[in-house]
């Protein structure tokens, strides 16, 4: 363990260029690229699966430069929601437009919005 150390100590004292060029001599003394092996090891700790999310915040950020398309398109994502209502939300931007919804209808909310020029953000 004490020379991996001493080889960490040595290697943290090069150069950025000195670094380059040492990890080109390892690629060509050990055919092998450093993104190559990267991408082979696991991460560290990456024993349990990442799971993926299963609600979304959706925000309206801007209306965009049409602000009547951008409140069709509102109006159609959110069928509940008035005029009125409607054109306040893309007036007084940003805007949440849901707090929990799926994958699937955060996405829909973001295509439809994003054509009417508007831009939409997925969290």
């Amino acid at each position: 363990m004490a020379n991996i150390e001493q080889l960490l100590e040595t290697i943290s004292s090069l150069s950025i260029i000195e670094c380059a060029e040492l990890a080109k001599a390892l690629e060509e003394k050990f055919g092998v690229s450093a993104s190559m092996m990267a991408s082979a090891a696991p991460a560290a700790g990456a024993a349990a699966a990442v799971e993926e999310k299963s609600e979304y915040k959706v925000e309206l950020i801007d209306g965009g430069p049409d602000k009547m398309k951008a409140i069709k398109a509102l109006r159609q994502v959110k069928k509940d929601m008035g005029l009125g209502d409607a054109k306040k939300a893309v007036e007084e931007t940003p805007t949440l437009l849901a707090a929990a919804a799926t994958k699937e209808e955060a996405q829909s909310m973001k295509e439809i919005l994003e054509a009417a020029g508007a831009k939409v953000k997925v969290s």
